[in-house]
């Protein structure tokens, strides 16, 4: 890739008048000699794996294999549909599909890890509510998903996306900036507010600490995702209203590559500190191991 920071994205988009989506598409097709068809056609077939989740997640009766788990998704959406949600009709979708998705990851569904299967369902949260709401194309919301990875693509080699590494605000942040910036960019913004709005969004997740309970990508995982997805609306509308990151967003990346390598090892998806190791995370632990079958 030509870039290896937001700056450098930023900077050939202007010098080029690109978008982010156009550059990307380029890039990936300079890098892997493949053609622009064969790229596009495969983003499509992600995003028609992330609708199929959304739509899994909201109509089907998903239950997590621990039992934890199942459900929520289909009582936001109820909740959106049946009364005026406090966050508004767009960012309750948006809520309720992120949980769709997730949960639908809980319980051994098909999704598409964006960029982990612990932040799965923001961007297709987003994405699949930002759609419907505006009446995009496919073929725009797979351009989007373009503009999301070169983003991703930037956080990755720059600081972590894996919660292992540097905790929930690797996984869920990295997520949520990432669907910021592309739906700035959906919207009609320019490269430069989407820059912003990625710096906006991950600034709010410094910090977020990954401690599953029982280890498994549940609790509070998919509360996370759903959370995730608005705070991506929010980031969006800051940046589309022209509200900038004081802090530059690769500076923001550094201090989440920062802040996760001197973040506890028991607060890196260990399940050995944080909400996993409160009494009734320890106690629906006990219950989750306690039905396992004794190994051979």
């Amino acid at each position: 890739m030509r870039f290896r920071t937001l700056a450098e994205l930023m900077r050939i988009c202007r010098q080029e008048s690109l978008t982010i989506t156009e550059l990307m598409i380029a890039e990936q097709a300079h890098e892997t000699g493949e053609s622009r068809e064969a790229i596009v056609g495969q983003m499509a077939a992600y995003y028609q794996v992330m609708k199929t989740a959304v739509h899994k997640g909201i109509e089907s009766d998903v239950q997590s294999r621990s039992g934890l788990v199942g459900g929520d998704a289909r009582k936001v959406n109820e909740h959106t549909a049946a009364s005026e949600p406090c966050v508004g009709e767009w960012a309750g979708k948006a809520m309720a599909y992120a949980l769709a998705v997730s949960e639908v990851n809980a319980s051994m569904g098909r999704i598409v890890a964006t960029p982990t299967a612990g932040s799965c369902g923001i961007i297709p949260g987003v994405f699949v509510s930002a759609q419907e709401r505006f009446g995009w194309t496919d073929e725009k919301m797979v351009n989007g998903l373009f503009c999301a990875g070169a983003i991703g693509y930037v956080i990755a080699n720059n600081s972590f996306i894996s919660g292992a590494e540097g905790g929930c605000q690797a996984e869920v942040g990295s997520a949520i900036g990432m669907a910021a910036g592309a739906l700035v960019e959906l919207r009609g913004g320019s490269p430069e507010q989407s820059v912003h709005a990625v710096g906006l969004a991950l600034k709010n997740t410094l910090g977020l600490i990954c401690d599953p309970v029982a280890g498994l990508v549940e609790i509070p995982c998919i509360v996370r995702n759903g959370l995730g997805a608005v705070n991506a609306l929010a980031a969006a509308d800051m940046a589309l209203a022209g509200v900038r990151s004081a802090i530059p967003s690769d500076e923001v990346i550094g201090v989440m590559l920062e802040v996760g390598s001197k973040m506890p090892g028991e607060l890196r998806e260990t399940a050995l500190g944080g909400l996993a190791q409160t009494p009734t995370g320890r106690k629906l632990t006990e219950k989750i191991n306690a039905a396992k079958p004794p190994s051979l």
